[in-house]
């Protein structure tokens, strides 16, 4: 049973929201009501919702799915109404698999004509991200889109809910932050800048809305990862990464040429798919930097470098050598270098490391490692 409550000929609330109980058991009188399935699309537009919910869901049927905007409700409160009732799961864009079944495109690159055509989509899939209704169409009207899916998340999930007053501050933090996607960032940085401008402001102005940019998932940050798990927790020194690369080319055009950044961007994303809520997806750094730490039962299982080109030396050697470094220090040995087209295979320091293109490697759905925690290794041809 799927019904949207934002839907205006429905009026509900703690009065009649048991009409719907009633009404489908009169409709399917043979049909044992605790293995329907229940879909209640912006839960939030009925008012006393939560106690109907705990109730039915206590004494009727345990099988109910919940959504709602951000601006009205976020997964976070709805646990808390439901006092603990809930597992929440993560929606995101479309993974380059899922893009390429919605551009019914043949995930066999062992054939040339399917290759070209699957490096072909993946550039697309680079640039204009993975928002289904944006596949869909053909990525007609990208931009305008784009702006409307932006000026939405800010207005109504972030400045309407959270009754933001000082709009400049948080434009001119959104511009940094995308500026800065894949670097660490400093937001005592950017107080001082908006300070020098002749803006007031509380820095803890900049921490609640960060925060709050990442809540409505806007954004999504990863932390320095540390062995010691107090100096992680408390590590200051974040990167931010945007929910969509359409985000990057549409909001900011001089980024639509930074292909590593974009490459950066959605290696994040299909990685952070892969790790509920975040937890296990790290940055690393000592002397050198390693862009992604794969962390499972508190132990690095994988280290990640992502970078477009690595056709000249110098920039292949740097990547190896954060890599090399953090792997030493971490005792982590699958060391993987995500590229826009090389692949091969370098031994250095009596180590593998495993170079394979991004387009290849986001044709699986996850991760696979190597240590026998999940069954297969990443596929080198």
């Amino acid at each position: 049973m799927f019904i949207n409550f934002d839907d205006e000929r429905l009026r509900f609330d703690a009065s009649n929201l048991d009409f719907i109980v009633q009404a489908y058991r009169e409709l399917n009188p043979t049909i044992p009501f605790e293995k329907v399935y229940l879909f209640f699309d912006e839960i939030q537009m009925a008012d006393g919702w939560e106690s109907f919910i705990r109730r039915i869901y206590d004494s009727e049927c345990k099988n109910i799915f919940l959504s709602g905007s951000n601006a009205k409700l976020l997964a976070s409160e709805i646990a808390t109404s439901l006092r603990g009732r809930t597992i929440q799961l993560e929606a995101f864009p479309l993974g380059f698999d899922e893009y390429c079944k919605f551009r019914h495109l043949d995930n066999n690159y062992v054939l040339t004509e399917n290759r070209i055509l699957l490096q072909n989509g993946f550039s697309q899939y680079l640039s204009k991200g993975g928002f289904p209704e944006l596949v869909l169409t053909d990525f007609q009207f990208f931009d305008e889109t784009v702006q409307e899916y932006y000026h939405v998340m800010l207005y109504k999930d972030l400045i309407e809910r959270y009754e933001i007053k000082n709009i400049p501050v948080l434009k001119y933090l959104v511009a940094r932050l995308l500026v800065n996607t894949g670097k660490p960032t400093s937001i005592n940085k950017i107080y001082y800048e908006l300070k020098s401008a002749g803006l007031k402001l509380d820095k803890n102005l900049l921490y609640t809305l960060t925060d709050q940019l990442q809540s409505i998932y806007f954004i999504q940050r990863v932390g320095k990862y540390d062995p010691s798990l107090v100096k992680t927790e408390l590590a200051l020194e974040k990167k931010c990464y945007f929910a969509d690369n359409s985000f990057l080319t549409s909001l900011n055009f001089s980024l639509s040429n930074d292909q590593g950044k974009l490459l950066e961007n959605i290696v994040f994303l299909w990685l952070r798919s892969q790790f509920p809520f975040g937890r296990g997806l790290f940055f690393a750094k000592r002397r050198k930097e390693c862009d992604f730490v794969l962390i499972d039962r508190d132990k690095p299982v994988a280290l990640i470098q992502v970078c477009w080109d690595i056709g000249e030396k110098a920039t292949l050697q740097r990547e190896l050598d954060g890599l090399i470094e953090l792997s030493n220090y971490f005792n982590c040995n699958q060391l993987v270098i995500i590229t826009s087209s090389t692949e091969r295979e370098i031994v250095i320091s009596g180590k593998t490391v495993k170079i394979i293109p991004a387009w290849k490697l986001m044709l699986q759905n996850r991760f696979y490692f190597e240590d026998n925690l999940t069954p297969f290794p990443i596929p080198i041809a």
